[in-house]
């Protein structure tokens, strides 16, 4: 089964950066879509960014241009790169496969964007 632990989360500025990190065990990783959930108060849990076992990335619309996700699969890790970050950017994320998530997910990380 695979477990997720994310990372790198904290209080920033309006226009500011946070890089996020999300360590997953489990020998089958590289083969993983792995994906960067967020969830705001009182929303849905959406996927923002996925990333496939050969790199090839996507993101939600919102996002486009300021995220960036990467991994790095010698350590079983994926990364967000937040840039130029929005109040609306406010949420707990999460990371986890992606499109569909396996049903066991990490406490994920805080990330408050705010004056």
């Amino acid at each position: 089964q695979v477990q997720f632990v994310e990372s790198g989360g904290g209080l920033v500025q309006p226009g500011g950066s946070l890089r996020l990190s999300c360590a997953a065990s489990g020998s089958n990783f590289r083969l993983y879509v792995m994906g960067w959930y967020r969830q705001a108060p009182g929303k849905q849990r959406e996927l923002v960014a996925s990333i496939t076992s050969g790199a090839y990335t996507n993101y939600a619309d919102s996002v486009k241009g300021r995220f960036t996700i990467s991994r790095d699969n010698a350590k079983n890790t994926v990364y967000l790169q937040m840039n130029s970050l929005k109040p609306e950017d406010t949420a707990v994320y999460y990371c986890n496969v992606a499109p569909t998530p396996r049903q066991s997910w990490g406490q994920g990380t805080q990330v408050t964007v705010s004056s």
